[in-house]
C-alpha cells in the first residue's frame, strides 16, 4: 500500500464521504501520497475541513471557483508556495441544473448548456494549461467521466454532452502535455451511489439494473474507483496517456438496453 509513497498531489472537487473524489482521495492517502484540496467556495471548505482534518492528515484546502477567471492559476501558486511541486492531480468537478437533467436534451437552455461546459470542461483545460510549473520531472492529470458520454443516458442529457467533450478534451490534452513528461487520462465509473448522481431521476433502478446484467453482478464502489485512480496517478501506468479506463463491473460490456443506449 505504498504505490503514492513520497507523491504529492491536488484534488479538486471533494464534497463529502459519499463523492468519488473522496474514494479517490482514501485510496491516494492509503498509499502514501500528501493531499491538497480546493473546493468552490467558503461553504464547502467548512464542510470538508472536518473531513480532511480526521482522514487526511490535516491537508491544504484552498478555495478556487472555476468560474472566476484566474482562480485556477491563483490558487494552484498558492498551494505550491505551501507544498511545493507536485506529481498528480484530480479533476472531480461537473455541474448542471438538475431541472434541465429531465426531459428532452433539446430542451437544455443556452445559459445551462454554457454553464455546464464552462464548469465541468473548460475547467479541465484550464487545470492542464495552469498546472505545467506545478509538476517536477513528470506527472499525472486525471478527469472523471461517464458511460453517458459515449451512449444516449435516460435523465442525463447536457451532462453526458458534457462528459464526450471531456474525454475528447483529455486526449488532446494528453497530446499536448506528453512532451513536459505530464500523463493525461480519465475514468469512467459505471453506476455508483453517490450524493451527485441522486439527482439523475431513475438512477436508483440503473443500479438495480447493472447488478442483474454486469458480468461481475455487483456495484461499482468508492474503493474501486479509488484503486484505478491510484493506478494511473502511479509511476505503474507510466506510459499510458489520453486513454479512459473503464470501471464499470463491465457495465460498458453490456450496455443499458438498445431502446435506452444504442
Amino acid at each position: 500500500m505504498n504505490m503514492m509513497n513520497g507523491k504529492k498531489g491536488i484534488v479538486m472537487g471533494l464534497a463529502n464521504r459519499f463523492s468519488i473524489a473522496y474514494g479517490i482521495s482514501e485510496q491516494l492517502f492509503k498509499n502514501g501520497a500528501t493531499l491538497a484540496f480546493t473546493v468552490a467556495s467558503d461553504y464547502f471548505k467548512e464542510k470538508i475541513k472536518p473531513i480532511v482534518a480526521e482522514q487526511f492528515g490535516d491537508g491544504v484546502i484552498e478555495i478556487c471557483d472555476v468560474t472566476t477567471p484566474g482562480e485556477i492559476e491563483r490558487a494552484f501558486t498558492s498551494i505550491k508556495k505551501q507544498i511545493g511541486t507536485i506529481d498528480f492531480i484530480v479533476h472531480s468537478i461537473a455541474f448542471s441544473d438538475k431541472n434541465e437533467l429531465k426531459g428532452m436534451f433539446v430542451d437544455t437552455t443556452r445559459d445551462n448548456f454554457l454553464n455546464t461546459m464552462n464548469i465541468s470542461v473548460y475547467s479541465f483545460i484550464e487545470v492542464c494549461k495552469c498546472s505545467q510549473d506545478m509538476f517536477g520531472d513528470n506527472g499525472s492529470i486525471v478527469a472523471l467521466s461517464y458511460y453517458g458520454a459515449e451512449k444516449v443516458f435516460p435523465n442525463y442529457n447536457v451532462m453526458g454532452v458534457a462528459k464526450s467533450a471531456l474525454e475528447s478534451s483529455v486526449r488532446y490534452a494528453a497530446s499536448d502535455l506528453g512532451k513536459f513528461g505530464i500523463r493525461v487520462n480519465a475514468i469512467s465509473s459505471g453506476p455508483i451511489k453517490t450524493l451527485a448522481a441522486s439527482g439523475i431521476g431513475g438512477y436508483s433502478k440503473i443500479l438495480g439494473y447493472t447488478r442483474d446484467v454486469t458480468p461481475l453482478h455487483k456495484d461499482v464502489s468508492l474503493e474501486n474507483v479509488g484503486n484505478a485512480a491510484v493506478f494511473l496517478l502511479s509511476d505503474a501506468s507510466a506510459a499510458i496517456t489520453g486513454e479512459t479506463l473503464y470501471v464499470d463491473c463491465g457495465f460498458n460490456i453490456m450496455g443499458m438496453s438498445h431502446s435506452a443506449c444504442e
